[in-house]
């Protein structure tokens, strides 16, 4: 990544730095950051729930639950850095525990949240 210099029509490269350097963490930037301006991942998403455990049999938690603009789930999992985990396995882990979710449940979380369509 560069700075431009407008004025004197140069660029500077700028040093890179990861976001545990800049004490930044996955729970309370990264996913507050996405939560408050979700159009940042490229499309417009609704967040409807941060956080979200309400699954059967399990205690683990989704970082982000949103719906496009066609209806469907969207499952946003959070990531500052290539940290050994396997996040395809963990996504398809909660896609499939959000796939017998009803449109009644759906909407039910999304008021727990505060958001109302």
């Amino acid at each position: 990544m560069f700075r431009i210099n407008h004025a004197s029509n140069r660029i500077t490269k700028l040093q890179e730095v990861s976001f545990s350097e800049l004490g930044f963490t996955e729970r309370h930037h990264l996913q507050e950051w996405l939560a408050n301006q979700p159009d940042a991942l490229g499309e417009e998403l609704l967040i409807i729930q941060k956080e979200f455990d309400g699954f059967d049999d399990t205690r683990e938690r989704l970082d982000l639950l949103a719906i496009d603009k066609n209806g469907s789930l969207v499952i946003i999992e959070n990531k500052l850095d290539d940290s050994g985990k396997d996040v395809v396995w963990q996504a398809l882990k909660y896609a499939s525990y959000c796939s017998t979710l009803s449109k009644s449940q759906i909407a039910g979380i999304s008021q727990v949240s505060g958001m109302r369509f």
